[in-house]
């Protein structure tokens, strides 16, 4: 068995495909979150927020070319989101934060469930636990508990 190959169990990618799809749209959404987080932030502060862009960045252009790879589409990002809430402090970056994670951290968990593949798998491990990993960094900043759950994304 190759590492594309689907196990015999679920035999079709189309699945595995949507819910790579889906990840892919999380992570724009994070994409454009920590743009905002980063310009409600001053200079000297942003770090974490541009540390957090980047890794996000990166997964988003190793699913593009998985999904190209795979002769599809990857899905666009929007010109814009929504936001949930102002951002303008401190607390609100980070709360911003927390919640862009945690829609990550769903759709990366999402993937696994619906995964026919090992590559699949390989990927959405670490990018789920990264995106956790940040996560409980952002709550613990925003004062909001518990900072972490025991089945992250579900």
């Amino acid at each position: 068995m190759t590492d594309d190959t689907p196990d015999e169990t679920v035999p079709d990618l189309g699945e595995e495909d949507a819910a790579l799809q889906d990840a892919l749209a999380a992570e724009h959404v994070a994409i454009w979150g920590h743009g905002v987080m980063g310009a409600a932030l001053p200079p000297g502060s942003r770090a974490e927020v541009s540390a957090g862009d980047q890794a996000h960045r990166d997964v988003r252009d190793r699913l593009s070319a998985l999904l190209e790879g795979r002769d599809l589409d990857p899905v666009p990002t929007a010109a814009a989101y929504s936001l949930p809430f102002p951002v303008s402090t401190a607390v609100d970056v980070a709360r911003l934060g927390a919640l862009l994670e945690d829609g990550v951290t769903a759709a990366w968990v999402a993937v696994l469930g619906r995964a026919a593949t090992r590559t699949t798998r390989e990927l959405a491990l670490p990018v789920l636990v990264a995106a956790e990993l940040r996560a409980v960094s952002w709550r613990g900043q925003a004062g909001l508990t518990p900072v972490t759950t025991a089945f992250p994304g579900l």
